[in-house]
């Protein structure tokens, strides 16, 4: 880090009056925070590290403090981070700002197989944070184990199932799978010798089962495959889909229901995958395309994305014993729909790289569904997700890794609306790409753009996004924070025509509208997820459908309902 960067960096927090995940910022008039190892841990195990600016004072509006005698700061600062392990290498730089000595520094990421960097004083149990927010948080021990058994490939999918026998797997898929490789991998058949071995030898050949002390049990692969009833040994390895009738998991429904649909899945792994699909799309809104004289079904999700997410999540998630009592989670909200995986990303795939990274955590496993067509292997899936939404004009799919979960993230609001598109009609006289409008469009219902948002949002590479955004700033329709790979963008505030996304509601409140015959100010709470204390907030929605004449308002005082 220069001089130049540091200063950026000094006037982006004191111009927004933020502390991000990326960045921290201590006064440090007096001395060293005693803790900074806790954020020197936390950014070190950050995807992308962090920043730290010492020198800035949070309770002043992040106005100037300045550090007291720099070099003896830099000579602590310096003993701090030879205490961390590993070791951290950090290059300081000291500025003037407002006359005022300022230190700015950036944490640098550790390898993933050094992770999870710790205070060593305190030792790896004691000393290892990580990031939420803008805020450190000791580590749990599920969260260290993740780490560390990321350095190395895990076998959890190869281990017995000690309480089970072959008697418990499905014989007859079994044999199919035999007969396939005997017809497919001919000289794999030939090279284990496997024409004339016993049903169980060739079984244990292939890996389904294990032997031992003269016992035949299912793989841990093997019983998720093929077993008859995986959750008879495992009840926490399913799936649950839960949706909820608003955008928060605590609203109520018209009639005070908590859930619309509440369902779970047993079964091989094939079977509760094919299960939670049919179950997703069966809740999903359905509309109407008219290509000529044909009509095609849109789905509020795009299936294929939706299905390769589900699949994702059963494939890869962490089979370790520490992680067998959770199960994937599939969570409908009105707005969004989120598949939610037990276990972090594994190995060197973080969010930033997950598009071009490839690493398996569970080998055995995927190999197994590999063969039985349930998933490619190929490192296509996430790309699929992002082409999949991006044609369907909705939002690329979030990605969100917390160590203790992985979770996909679907909205569902298109970006190219009737409305939206007439907003973007204000930059008709400017020289856009499909791509920049495509940029503001998102940039309209979101706080923030990254890169990375840019490039999965138009496919294209990182040199080329950072060229547009580049040309959106010079042209003043939006504003850049921090610098590389930290930088992230904003929309302009006299480019906002309201404060958030607006149709989504109406649409919801339309759709029920016509489904029902009316709705009434409860019913509509209930179906956006709204309090009692909101119920002035639905009436003037209400009130706005009427005077645009969507709706029509009949009855007076608690009888009144809204009716197309």
């Amino acid at each position: 880090m220069d001089q130049k960067e540091a200063l950026t960096w000094i006037d982006t927090i004191q111009t927004g009056r933020f502390e991000g995940s990326e960045v921290e910022v201590k006064a440090a008039y007096r001395g060293l925070p005693k803790r900074l190892y806790e954020t020197l841990s936390a950014f070190a195990n950050r995807t992308g590290g962090g920043i730290v600016v010492l020198g800035l004072d949070e309770e002043q509006d992040f106005g100037v403090v300045g550090v007291g005698d720099p070099q003896q700061r830099l000579a602590v600062l310096g003993d701090q981070a030879s205490r961390m392990r590993p070791v951290l290498r950090l290059d300081p730089v000291v500025v003037q700002a407002e006359g005022k000595s300022v230190i700015v520094f950036e944490v640098p990421e550790c390898e993933y197989h050094q992770k999870p960097c710790f205070y060593s004083e305190a030792g790896m149990n004691s000393g290892s944070y990580i990031r939420v927010g803008n805020s450190n948080r000791r580590m749990t021990d599920y969260e260290i184990f993740t780490y560390v058994s990321s350095s190395e490939q895990p076998t959890f999918d190869q281990e017995p199932v000690r309480n089970a026998d072959i008697t418990d797997l499905d014989h007859g898929l079994l044999e199919e799978y035999l007969n396939k490789i005997r017809r497919d991998k001919v000289r794999l058949w030939d090279r284990l010798r496997l024409e004339g071995k016993p049903f169980s030898e060739q079984l244990c050949e292939l890996n389904i089962v294990v032997k031992s002390d003269g016992v035949y049990y299912p793989t841990l692969a093997g019983m998720l495959v093929y077993g008859l009833w995986p959750q008879k040994f495992f009840p926490s390895l399913m799936i649950t889909f839960v949706r909820y009738p608003g955008v928060e998991p605590g609203g109520k429904g018209p009639r005070g229901e908590r859930f619309l649909d509440n369902r779970r899945f047993e079964g091989r792994l094939a079977e509760i995958v094919d299960d939670a699909v049919q179950r997703v799309v069966a809740n999903m809104r359905h509309g109407t395309l008219v290509e000529g004289v044909f009509h095609r079904t849109m789905l509020e999700y795009p299936e294929e994305a939706v299905r390769e997410a589900i699949v994702n999540a059963v494939a890869h998630r962490d089979y370790s014993p520490q992680a067998r009592g959770s199960h994937v989670r599939i969570e409908m909200y009105a707005d969004r729909l989120l598949i939610i995986t037990p276990g972090g990303l594994y190995g060197p795939v973080n969010e930033d790289n997950l598009e071009e990274e490839i690493a398996t955590r569970n080998q055995l496993l995927v190999r197994l569904l590999e063969e039985t067509g349930l998933v490619e292997n190929r490192g296509s899936g996430i790309p699929m997700m992002i082409t999949a939404m991006r044609e369907a004009h909705l939002e690329p799919p979030q990605f969100r890794d917390t160590r203790d979960s992985f979770r996909v993230v679907f909205k569902n609001h298109t970006l190219l609306d009737t409305e939206t598109l007439n907003w973007l009609n204000q930059f008709a006289g400017y020289p856009l790409s499909d791509a920049q409008r495509m940029a503001l469009a998102y940039l309209r219902v979101n706080a923030r753009m990254a890169n990375s948002d840019y490039r999965r949002l138009n496919n294209t590479s990182t040199v080329e996004a950072t060229r547009e955004l580049r040309e959106l700033v010079d042209l003043d329709l939006i504003a850049m924070h921090g610098t590389r790979r930290w930088a992230y963008y904003t929309l302009k505030k006299r480019m906002r025509d309201k404060p958030e996304f607006e149709d989504h509601p109406t649409r919801l409140i339309l759709d029920y509208v016509d489904k029902h015959g009316s709705i009434t100010n409860r019913e509509c709470r209930g179906l956006l997820g709204w309090g009692e204390e909101e119920r002035g907030k639905a009436y003037r929605l209400l009130k706005k459908l009427v005077q645009e004449g969507k709706i029509h308002k009949k009855g007076r005082g608690r009888g009144v309902r809204y009716t197309r």
